[in-house]
């Protein structure tokens, strides 16, 4: 125990993909490391939206973090809440204080608003499992409470579904909600028809997946249209309340309302008195260090890492991988080794999925679309997931439903109805009148 505490200590805040693999990196090294993270689990957050329409369970895509790192006996996992860091004394603080030799940041982003806060209550960021579970009981309360009303307009207001941002999360969820209400919940209701939902997807671009081929941006756009997605282009919000969203000037009633666009940097920026660009993002030097504290790094969403001028999108890979330059710098000046160069961000490609059969990849010149794309999409996701038995839940669930078009999950976990509307004073006549209609 002597020996351990007179190691140099690093202490890693996330347990996200970024946090994850500088832990990983670090298992050979002479260190002892404290991973602090405010749940429990690591979660792969491209396959929220999963949980969010009932194709996948929360434990699909979670695993405890003290289980994936079980093996690793340098690595001490603690749940906490860090509230502020000191880095002329080199202190975390939280629940306790830690002292660091080396500390690597991963504390992810968080949505953005852009200024507007206050919307996050009526349209919740796709962040979290437990976000994912308030969207998902959002969604199928909309058709328990329009089962039971007899006026057709009210079937309108609440299943309209309306998605802001049209990124790869905002089309991936829309099209996961074309198949819940196309195919999914085709036969289950008797009083209203689900396939009869409006899902509205909106972005402020001038098209869907911006980032990606203009031919791949097209495929997208008509695929979703052919599945009943409408799809607004260069269309701003410019309001969000219970009642709905405002577009354009133009209100859109509707009681679900899910926020997929932009995504702010963590208040790493603030712990630190850092610099930070326009979303908040810790800017970093080439090694990932923060200018200023060689023992400090910033990696995933916390940090802006540039190349060509431009920062790097936050998404998984970027994590990864730079998670794993922050591990391999601290070894090498731990073991005394020369330098890694500077951090070079591999791409691997863009990858987005549409429907059960349907997805869109490029990757360099390669560009693909349809079924060859869904597979490559399909082994990739399968791969990154953490636990063997994820793996096999997750390719069995989504075999399942796109063989059968039936979904997983579809519970409602908070049978609260007032998020969306009181339950109407004729439930009874409403369920009779249903009854009566089938017998017809």
């Amino acid at each position: 125990m002597a020996e351990q505490e007179a190691l140099p200590h690093v202490v890693i805040v996330g347990g996200g993909f970024g946090g994850l693999e500088a832990a990983r990196t670090l298992k050979h090294a002479p260190v002892r490391i404290t991973l602090i993270d405010r749940t429990n689990h690591h979660l792969f957050q491209p396959l929220l939206y999963q949980v969010a329409t009932s194709v996948l369970s929360p434990s699909d895509i979670a695993a405890p973090i003290r289980h994936l790192l079980r093996r690793q006996k340098n690595v001490t996992v603690a749940m906490a809440e860090v509230s502020a860091i000191d880095p002329v004394r080199r202190l975390v603080q939280g629940e306790r204080r830690l002292s660091y030799d080396y500390l690597i940041l991963a504390t992810g982003a968080r949505g953005s608003y852009f200024g507007h806060d206050e919307w996050a209550q009526f349209a919740p960021p796709l962040k979290s499992i437990a976000g994912a579970l308030v969207m998902r009981d959002k969604i199928l309360k909309a058709f328990e409470l329009a089962e039971l009303q007899d006026n057709v307009a009210e079937h309108r207001d609440l299943l309209t579904f309306v998605l802001v941002g049209g990124g790869p999360t905002g089309v991936e969820m829309a099209g996961a909600l074309a198949s819940m209400t196309r195919a999914t919940l085709r036969t289950e209701f008797r009083r209203v028809d689900p396939a009869s939902a409006r899902i509205i997807l909106i972005d402020a671009g001038h098209r869907i997946l911006a980032t990606y081929a203009e031919s791949l941006s097209r495929k997208t756009h008509d695929r979703l249209t052919s599945m009943g997605v409408e799809i607004r282009t260069g269309a701003r919000v410019e309001h969000v309340d219970a009642e709905g969203v405002v577009v354009n000037g133009e209100h859109i009633a509707s009681r679900c309302i899910f926020w997929t666009a932009g995504v702010h940097g963590s208040t790493a920026a603030e712990w630190l008195g850092a610099e930070a660009d326009h979303a908040g993002r810790v800017k970093v030097l080439p090694d990932l260090t923060v200018p200023g504290h060689p023992e400090i790094f910033a990696v995933g969403d916390t940090a802006c890492i540039e190349e060509g001028g431009k920062p790097l999108p936050g998404v998984a890979q970027v994590a990864i991988q730079s998670g794993h330059h922050a591990g391999k710098t601290t070894d090498h000046r731990l073991t005394g080794k020369s330098p890694p160069p500077p951090f070079k961000y591999f791409v691997k490609g863009n990858m987005a999925t549409v429907s059960p059969w349907f997805a869109v990849m490029e990757s360099g010149r390669v560009k693909m679309s349809g079924f060859p794309a869904k597979v490559v999409w399909a082994f990739l996701h399968v791969f990154y997931l953490s636990g063997f038995e994820n793996r096999l839940m997750v390719l069995f669930s989504w075999l399942w439903a796109g063989m059968t078009n039936q979904g997983g999950a579809r519970l409602i976990e908070d049978p609260i109805y007032e998020s969306l509307r009181t339950v109407p004073d004729d439930f009874s006549a409403a369920v009779v009148a249903g009854a009566k209609k089938d017998v017809a």
